[in-house]
């Protein structure tokens, strides 16, 4: 059993067999989910796990070069935007593109991790990198 860091096994192994540029969306519970593509259901209730909590876990797993979110994350759910920049790392770019781009994006995900978040448009879609 692992001591530390992601123990959620299907998670875990989702992120170890990714490659560079292949993507990972973390999505709240209403995210529609595109037909064939992977998916990671976390969700317990509503608000668990958090988005944030999830992909706070994410990101010390996985090495990303790039992501994306909503354009509507700011206008809508301003503390959530504030909260998650707050935890953004600077040296990752971070690009926004209207919600209905979003959901053309995830249809090419390598897996969609659903968590119990119920903030709209607390969605992100995580490019790998490469760690040499």
């Amino acid at each position: 059993m692992k001591k530390t860091g992601l123990l959620h096994a299907e998670l875990s192994r989702v992120i170890a067999g990714m490659g560079h540029r292949d993507l990972l969306v973390i999505g709240d519970a209403g995210l529609p989910i595109p037909r064939g593509v992977s998916v990671v259901d976390l969700a317990l209730r509503p608000g668990v796990p958090t988005f944030l909590e999830t992909l706070g876990t994410v990101l010390g797993e996985l090495h990303v070069e790039e992501a994306v979110i909503d354009t509507e994350l700011a206008s809508v759910s301003p503390s959530m935007h504030a909260d998650f920049l707050r935890l953004w790392p600077e040296e990752i770019v971070l690009r926004n593109v209207p919600h209905a781009d979003f959901q053309r994006l995830a249809q090419g995900a390598k897996a969609i991790v659903r968590t119990g978040e119920c903030t709209a448009y607390s969605n992100v879609a995580l490019y790998a990198g490469v760690i040499f």
